[in-house]
């Protein structure tokens, strides 16, 4: 019963959240008020307000959201490894990496650029993590050591850019911000055909995640070409890191926790369990970010500081029942 209701619940979780985030900011906006000004717009400032500050912002943290959630569950799949994440891998350390590159070093560059560098940067961070970890055994453990190690080395490597280039790298603040506030049309439209993309070619795959996760033997007894099939859901999750990682920066354990309630909730076929983790992602970030706007009023709080307070203690958790086992 619950794995048949988890999607629509989870449709409309979002489209609360969604709502949620029309109405509160720093001038609340009743919900009546609100839904007529969506659908009929008019020269008020509260439809200024809400066609354009937060309705773009919440489509960018509803994408986001999607993207790092699947990206989360397609590592886990193709990793089997239960803390596999965008953000414990690496990934988005090393997407905010090439970001800051570009706009520090080819500065010129259209900004079309952002999410192929991003991949770039997440891809060999991804990489990185994996040769160190496959050194010495691979295990779930060590592979998410091996991606805070990584992580680690590029958040450090960010800083010294910024210091030493600093009056460059101020274009690139917001890939480093983890925040969605003051996103606009204009990257909407340079992160939703990438993400819907990604997404779409996702759901394809779920059949081919479902054997990755059995294990690399059981795969191929059943006929699966698990090396092919392994570096494209892999690259797969790590264009939709990027892609995220582009317009809102790194935004941790949203690819953690997300995954883990969707299987929760639908079990372990990625049929089912994929479409969720992006309504449960989206709906989480849109509402983390409802609450980073309520924190502090009238000020902000950044949305990933409110996600990290929430998904280091579940990380925490989750590697000291693995270290268990």
């Amino acid at each position: 019963m619950i794995r048949a209701l988890s999607l629509p619940l989870a449709a409309l979780g979002l489209a609360v959240a969604f709502l949620l985030s029309l109405m509160l900011g720093a001038t609340d906006i009743p919900f009546r008020h609100a839904a007529t000004l969506l659908l009929h717009p008019n020269d008020s400032t509260e439809s200024l307000v809400i066609h354009s500050l937060r309705l773009p912002r919440t489509l960018i943290a509803a994408l986001a959201g999607a993207g790092l959630g699947v990206a989360g569950l397609m590592f886990q799949a193709v990793t089997r490894n239960p803390v596999a994440d965008p953000g414990i891998l690496g990934v988005e350390a090393g997407g905010a990496l090439g970001i800051l590159v570009m706009v520090v070093f080819f500065p010129a560059a259209p900004g079309v650029l952002f999410i192929p560098a991003a991949f770039g940067g997440g891809a060999l961070a991804a990489l990185v993590a994996y040769g160190v970890a496959r050194s010495v055994g691979v295990t779930p453990l060590r592979l998410a050591l091996a991606g805070v190690a990584v992580a680690s080395l590029l958040g450090a490597l960010t800083r010294s850019i910024q210091l030493l280039w600093e009056d460059r790298a101020q274009g690139a603040l917001f890939a480093l911000s983890g925040s969605v506030a003051g996103r606009t049309w204009e990257h909407v439209g340079q992160i939703a055909p990438w993400m819907v993309a990604a997404l779409l070619l996702a759901l394809l795959l779920t059949p081919r995640l479902n054997l990755l996760a059995l294990g690399e033997d059981v795969a191929r007894g059943l006929g699966a070409r698990t090396e092919r099939d392994a570096a494209l859901v892999t690259g797969l999750g790590v264009l939709l890191a990027a892609a995220s990682v582009s317009v809102v920066g790194p935004i941790g354990f949203v690819g953690l926790i997300v995954p883990h309630a969707a299987r929760a909730l639908a079990g372990p076929d990625h049929r089912l369990s994929l479409p969720l983790c992006a309504f449960l992602g989206a709906a989480f970030l849109v509402a983390a970010d409802v609450a980073a706007r309520l924190v502090d009023r009238p000020a902000e709080t950044p949305v990933g500081i409110l996600v990290a307070a929430a998904g280091a203690p579940f990380f925490v958790l989750l590697a000291r029942r693995i270290g268990r086992r």
